[in-house]
């Protein structure tokens, strides 16, 4: 039984975290779209502050994913 239940909790925790990275790309793309510029091509140029707004969509997104799992 013991065997069981560890299964299960494996594939729990593997469909979370596709489930998680998922959202983070979608939420990531959505923000991309509503903004007036290109992530891509900002990184491209090597600016640093795309950078760091993409890890705080990433943090945010996050955030909100461990919320509403637990």
């Amino acid at each position: 039984m013991k065997e069981n239940m560890l299964t299960n909790e494996f594939i729990a925790t593997i469909v979370y975290a596709v489930l998680a990275l998922v959202l983070m790309f979608l939420g990531y793309k959505f923000f991309d779209w509503i903004t007036p510029y290109n992530f891509a091509e900002e990184i491209k140029e090597k600016n640093p502050a795309i950078g760091v707004v993409i890890a705080g969509i990433f943090i945010a997104v996050a955030i909100i994913i461990k919320a509403a799992i637990i």
